[in-house]
């Protein structure tokens, strides 16, 4: 995933290449030498050179260029020979050669346009999957010289550096960033993927490159930028986006690291969605951790229990009663033992008048009210009757369970239970019989 300098503006670089020598023999008009510049050393030399112009095949250019260095290595145009040289490494992608060229060059004038272009263009290329330090150095170098270039090099005209320059810096940028993420300056990258993001805002490439930069800083608090420039690289699709398949594979990615991140998909798609419409994270984006998730869950669940004691306590006995050892727990902490107060919402009487027995859902939090899971049973009848969803407060004694459908069966003395409002109808008063008149 590399930055791909434009070709139109890379002859721009080096417009000049081929322009370089008089089409007359020096010999066949000779003039003052303050005023001719270099000369050709002969008719073989401006020879060779015009068979090098007119040749189309680079490895037979390449031959034609070495031939020259050889029968004239002093020749008044070894500077233009190695740009043609170098231009001719590049045509046939052989980027370290290129480079070497390009270091002759700069070695000579360390502010040739040419050479500082075709070596920022190449640095990745001929660093390749092992990077040296001086392939990075020089790298660096360069990319910084072609930043401070201000003026139209001598191959523009003012008109073609005013639409050029901001290629020419980011490319310096983005070259700059992929050899701070090879060294492992996960932030200096950041710094300089950012800068090229500033200049041409949409480029799925840089988003996942900044992504990938931000994301090995390991810094929790930046996550979620890292998530928006991965999530902005697998859903931009217009100019200089990713390949379709790119895009898949970073779409995975980013999908699995933000559940690893936030703990679930929920509002992933919210996350798409933001990237896809705007390539910086709008100012109020955020996404949660899950850790902080969970701590916050903690403390809210604290504050519940201390709110609600009864309701806790149902909570951790559903718990251990559905778990794998719930038998256990039943037999050995439950059974015939006396419990502190719990609470529960009627859902059945039996009978429906005068029960015995009550049917209730325990209350633990996140009960609808309508799912029984306890049973309470009383030696003798309560009064009357309560609507469904009255809510109960009592002491009793575990007897029995079943753990699914979970039921835990409570002996419970009338004088335990609180919440009970039923009342018996009182009894029908019959009328006195009427007394007979006396006769």
């Amino acid at each position: 995933m590399f930055f791909q300098p434009s070709k139109y503006l890379f002859a721009l670089a080096l417009t000049s290449v081929f322009g370089l020598a008089p089409l007359r023999m020096v010999a066949q008009d000779p003039a003052p030498a303050a005023a001719q510049g270099p000369q050709w050393k002969n008719q073989a030399e401006f020879d060779l050179y015009t068979g090098i112009t007119k040749e189309n095949d680079p490895k037979a250019k390449l031959q034609k260029i070495q031939q020259w260095e050889k029968d004239f290595p002093d020749s008044a145009f070894a500077k233009n020979r190695r740009t043609i040289l170098m231009t001719t490494y590049y045509q046939l992608q052989q980027p370290a050669q290129a480079i070497d060229e390009a270091k002759k060059i700069l070695a000579e004038d360390p502010k040739d346009f040419g050479a500082l272009y075709i070596t920022v263009t190449l640095t990745q290329s001929a660093a390749g999957q092992n990077p040296t330090p001086a392939v990075l150095d020089n790298g660096e170098k360069a990319a910084t010289a072609l930043l401070s270039v201000n003026d139209p090099p001598a191959t523009m005209t003012p008109q073609q550096w005013a639409t050029q320059k901001p290629q020419v810096q980011n490319l310096a940028h983005t070259t700059l960033a992929w050899i701070q993420l090879q060294r492992k300056n996960y932030p200096a990258a950041e710094g300089e993927y950012q800068k090229s993001l500033q200049i041409n805002p949409n480029n799925g490439t840089i988003d996942f490159q900044l992504a990938t930069a931000i994301y090995s800083e390991k810094d929790p608090a930046k996550t979620p930028t890292a998530l928006f420039y991965f999530a902005r690289a697998a859903t931009y699709d217009g100019q200089d986006a990713l390949t379709p398949d790119g895009r898949k594979t970073v779409m995975a990615y980013v999908q699995k690291a933000y559940k690893g991140y936030h703990g679930s998909d929920e509002g992933f798609n919210n996350l798409l969605a933001a990237a896809k419409a705007s390539p910086t994270p709008p100012a109020d984006f955020t996404i949660k951790n899950a850790l902080d998730i969970a701590k916050a869950e903690m403390a809210n669940e604290e504050e519940w229990t201390k709110a609600h004691p009864k309701e806790a306590m149902w909570k951790g006995i559903k718990e251990a009663l559905t778990g794998a050892d719930g038998a256990n727990y039943f037999d050995s902490s439950m059974k015939g033992a006396g419990l502190p107060p719990l609470k529960g919402k009627v859902v059945k009487l039996e009978p429906a008048t005068r029960p015995k027995t009550i049917l209730v859902a325990m209350e633990d939090g996140k009960s609808d009210g309508t799912t029984a899971d306890a049973t309470l049973k009383f030696e003798m009848a309560l009064p009357g009757s309560v609507e469904p969803g009255t809510e109960l407060t009592f002491e009793g004694v575990p007897e029995s369970y079943t753990a699914s459908p979970l039921m835990v069966v409570f002996n419970v003395e009338k004088e335990k239970l609180q919440g009970w409002t039923g009342k018996n109808a009182p009894p029908v008063r019959r009328a006195a019989p009427k007394k007979s008149a006396s006769k």
